[in-house]
This record gives C-alpha cells, structure tokens and sequence, in this order.
C-alpha cells in the first residue's frame, strides 16, 4: 500500500533545496508528534538534535588529528543559546568559548571549568573578569584598557589571570586587513615584552597564547595570519614567555545546500529581476542587496553563501595545507615543528542539521497585491541574522495527503506589527494553501537564527527550545526535553 505524503518542500521558481537529516524527516512523517509538542510549548517552538552535535564534534577532531597535531575545539555558545548543547559539548569532549557573564555563569554550573572553557567577550566587566580568575578561565584581551582591569582585579584577589592576546591587522597580498578588536600584529610583541610580566606592569597576567578572528571566509587569509602568529609566538618563547596556542575563532563555512547549480541560478536570476525590474522572486521587488542605480547594478547579495563546496573539515584542511614561501613548509607542518597547539572556536557549522524551527499557520489572506499572505504564529526576531534573508526552501506540513496538482504562490508573514514582518522574502509556491492549524518547518535554523536577535516585543514570549537526543524506538512525544528544565548545578 502506497504510504501518504503529508508533506512536502516548498517549491519557488527558483528552487534552494536545503540539506535535511533522517531525524527531520522523521518528524515530518509524525505529524501528531509535532502537533503535540506545539500544542504544549506554544508557537514556535525549536528542536535540537544532539546525535547531529556530537557528529560534527567528531569530525572536527578527526580532521586535526589525521595532522597530528595538538588542538582544542571550543563551541562558540553565541550562535544558540540552549542549554542542553552546552551540556552536549562538554559530553563530546570539546570546550564552550563564552561571550557574556551570564553565557559564562550558566556554562561553568553545566560542568566547564577552566580547562574547557574561554572567555572572549567582546566588553569585558569587572564581575566576567573576576568570575573567569576565580575559575582559572582564560580570558583573551583585546586592549590595553582590559589589561589594565585585569591586572587590577587579579591583583585584589591575589591570583594570577591566565590570558591570550587577541590580534589582528594581518597583511595579506599586501593589504593590511582591518579589524576593531585586537592589538595590532606590528605592536603585540613589544607591549607584551615591555608590560607583561616579572616586574611589570602587568605583573598579575600569565600570558599562555594567541588569538584572533577574521572577518569573512577566505582560507587564505586564515594561513597567512596563523603564519604570521606562529613567527609571533617563537619570538615571545624566546623572550621568555611559555605561549602554547594559536586560537583562530570561527568563521568556518559551511554548506546549506544540495545543488550549486540551483544557487547559481537564484543569484543569476534575482540579479536579471532587479535589472529588468520584474521582479517576481522576493517580496516587493527586494533586491537582498542588489539595487539599481542609473541602469546599473549596484551592491551585492546580502546573505550568507549558503552553498560551499569546501566547508568545514575540508575548509579547516585548506588553512592547515596551505605552504608558507619562506620555510616551504605547510601550516600544519610550522603547528608541529614549534610545538603549538590550535584552536578553533566554530558556532554555525558545529550546529550544521542539528536545529529545525516550525511554526503554526493562523491565517490566510490576500493582500492589495493580490499576493497570499500565510500569517504564523511567530515573529522575524525568531529567525533573523545579519542576513538579509533566510535562503533555504521551508516544508510545508499538511493535515491530509499532498495533491501536487495545483500551485500556489504565498509569502509567510509574522506576528510583529510592522509591514517588514516578512518571514522569508522569497516566495513560496506550495501545492496547495496551508489551512489554518497545519505547520511549517524551517530546517537547519540553530547555528545564528532561532536565538541571536530574539525579541519579547509586544510582549511575546520566547520561542520554547527542545532537546532531541534521537532514539531508535518509535518517536513519541516524551523523547522532547525542554531546556529551561535543565538543571544548573
């Protein structure tokens, strides 16, 4: 007997076919799974699958140690805000890097202590600070002024802070790049030799490594400047000073997509759209970043590139295999001979197919335009970035059998009362309107999107976070942990 289909993707005239998991799938085949849970966590609710956390922990590590060499991974908590992952990282045998008091409160009471976790808060005050000395975290500075706190509170509580240098402005192919955090690489080496330590003035801080973050995605840039903090690193040890690590944050991409050639297209496309001007991908002819200005096309795509082909272990394997021209020898090769441990701090790609959000249709309606607005029970703060938009196909979960014989077109639209409450600005073309009470998932949503703008505007409560640990038995609606239930030690 031939099984219903009760869902199905979304299907625009320019298609971005997300990556799924067997886990999502699941649910949609379970529609009373999923009812049940939003009928008992309200509107949205988003779902965290730790098999698929521990799964991208794991290759991480595997990629780093094919190189031999010695590294750390700590999970950027920024990027989600759920507890349960918190819990699932250290589970894993990675570290959290933490951005906040509270992101360092809540991680120290879920089991991190000093040897798993780091404190790179981009302001640091006084209670973070003392909180990470008291615990032995390592806190990473970034200026002078921090220093100067640092040592101050170090020394009222009589104990040394363990620290790391953030720097930044790298040259590469003879551009300096800029950066607002960090000492500058041209400086770090005479401040942290003439202040720091023995007799100095900033007595009370154990300098241990190096880090830094760089803006963008080039794997070049990411070579060049560890090169750059491997020759930095040998200087200090020559000095005196026993650095061991070079940190090199995130920023790590990672792949959305199935096809490139369907996101090839939809730029293509949306740039012919906004320089023809018929525009009929996105919402009121938004351009995502492309303009027009004087017949010309303007600007760029204002989105995360949500289909790479090096991603992940295979980006962390290009940074590592880059040569350096002046010893011939690769990165890896350089962390090896000097005997330096790397980090990485990745958020986004560490949360690649664990999160999915879905959301409860309340209206339908048409508006001026003749266009269908698909009203849900959710708001644009819960799945915002600094994107310009979300650009993968939703699925559409239906209370009967799909019947692919007939197309419409709708935008899915939020509960904020402003006219930008769009949700995604692509339209969607479904096999047939959602009714009222059927749901619409949004995958691969944890790493930036759930959490990183959430508002209680109009006083809406917060999106409720369930924890999936995957089972082999049949789904049911118990296998669903609410994160605000985990407890703090």
């Amino acid at each position: 007997m031939k099984e219903k289909k009760m869902y199905c993707k979304g299907k625009p005239k320019y298609q971005l076919t997300p990556k799924t998991s067997g886990w999502m799938h699941e649910l949609f085949n379970d529609q009373a799974v999923v009812k049940g849970l939003v009928e008992r966590y309200g509107s949205p609710i988003n779902i965290h699958h730790l098999p698929s956390f521990n799964q991208n922990c794991e290759n991480y590590k595997q990629v780093f140690e094919s190189y031999g060499l010695k590294y750390r991974i700590f999970y950027a908590r920024k990027a989600n805000k759920s507890k349960g992952l918190v819990k699932q990282a250290f589970a894993s045998s990675i570290g959290v890097d933490t951005a906040s008091l509270k992101e360092l409160e809540q991680s120290l009471a879920l089991g991190g202590n000093a040897k798993n976790l780091v404190l790179t808060a981009a302001i640091k005050t006084t209670p973070q600070i003392e909180l990470a000395i008291e615990k032995g975290v390592p806190i990473i500075l970034d200026n002078e002024d921090e220093c100067v706190l640092t040592q101050a509170v170090a020394k009222r509580m009589g104990k040394k802070a363990n620290v790391g240098f953030r720097i930044s402005g790298f040259e590469v192919d003879e551009e300096k790049l800029y950066s607002r955090f960090g000492f500058d690489v041209d400086d770090v080496i005479d401040f942290v030799s003439s202040y720091v330590g023995e007799h100095k003035t900033f007595d009370m801080l154990a300098v241990t490594g190096l880090h830094f973050h760089l803006d963008g995605y080039s794997t070049q840039q990411r070579s060049v400047s560890l090169i750059a903090s491997i020759n930095i690193i040998s200087t200090l040890k020559e000095k005196g000073y026993p650095v061991s690590f070079i940190d090199i944050g995130g920023g790590i991409l990672m792949n959305y997509l199935e096809e490139e050639k369907e996101w090839l297209a939809f730029n293509e496309n949306l740039k012919k759209a906004v320089v023809e001007q018929s525009n009929n991908i996105t919402f009121n002819d938004n351009g995502l970043g492309f303009r027009l200005e004087e017949g010309k096309l303007r600007g760029k795509l204002n989105t995360y590139p949500f289909f790479n082909k090096i991603n992940k272990g295979s980006f962390i394997k290009e940074v590592l295999d880059y040569m350096d021209d002046a010893s011939g020898l690769s990165v890896a090769s350089l962390l090896r001979e000097n005997d330096i441990e790397i980090r990485i701090e990745p958020g986004r790609s560490l949360l690649d197919q664990v999160g999915m959000t879905v959301a409860k249709v309340i209206h339908r309606k048409k508006d001026a335009k003749g266009q269908w607005l698909v009203g849900l029970e959710m708001n644009m703060s819960q799945m915002m970035s600094s994107s310009a938009d979300f650009l993968l196909d939703p699925f559409m979960l239906y209370n009967s059998e799909v019947e692919e014989n007939e197309n419409v077109d709708v935008f899915f639209t939020g509960a904020y009362c402003l006219e930008r409450d769009v949700l995604l600005k692509r339209k969607m073309t479904l096999p047939r309107l959602p009714a009222i009470g059927e749901y619409v998932a949004f995958v691969n949503t944890a790493g930036y999107m759930m959490h990183f703008f959430e508002t209680e505007a109009h006083l809406f409560e917060l999106s409720t976070n369930l924890i999936f640990t995957g089972s082999n038995e049949k789904l049911s609606f118990f296998q669903f942990i609410d994160d605000q239930k985990i407890v703090l030690e």
